[in-house]
């Protein structure tokens, strides 16, 4: 599958320096960390969650989990993970599980977990199982100033293989 135009466009029109890297099919974001090899912890994931007044796309390391209970309290929503078909809708041009952190390309909301600029790199999936961008740090956070990422600590918890 070729990087969604949606992406591929925002990229573009946002002058984003990254490269594309290519791996075997993987299964999640952990996976694709291994298969790409990289440091699972440089991978950022979109996680999608909503309430009663919208979407808000959280992006985290993919070695963390969201704890909805403090994000939902700081954002002042009861927010819950978007389902499957939800996202299926949302992201028509992405494959199920690989939804790039481009919240303000779809027209959502969005919350970066401040732990990822500790990281050099950072790696995010491009809209299929298949590709990732790499940005440097300072070219993601920019990105995330442009999507008008609002930067907190939200994550917990360390998922392993």
């Amino acid at each position: 599958m070729a990087i969604p135009s949606k992406v591929h466009e925002f990229m573009m029109e946002h002058g984003l320096r990254y490269d594309v890297l290519t791996h075997p099919h993987s299964r999640n974001s952990l996976d694709t960390a291994h298969l790409a090899r990289i440091p699972a912890g440089s991978l950022a994931k979109s996680v999608v969650l909503e309430d009663d007044h919208g979407y808000l796309m959280a992006v985290l390391p993919s070695t963390q989990h969201v704890q909805l209970g403090i994000l939902s309290k700081a954002m002042h929503r009861e927010l819950r993970l978007a389902s499957e078909p939800e996202l299926s809708r949302l992201f028509i041009d992405c494959e199920a599980g690989a939804v790039p952190p481009l919240g303000a390309a779809y027209g959502m909301r969005m919350i970066v977990e401040e732990n990822l600029a500790d990281q050099e790199e950072i790696y995010f999936e491009s809209g299929d199982h298949e590709k990732i961008f790499q940005m440097s740090r300072s070219d993601f956070m920019t990105m995330m100033e442009m999507e008008n990422a609002q930067r907190m600590h939200f994550s917990g918890g360390q998922w392993h293989h």
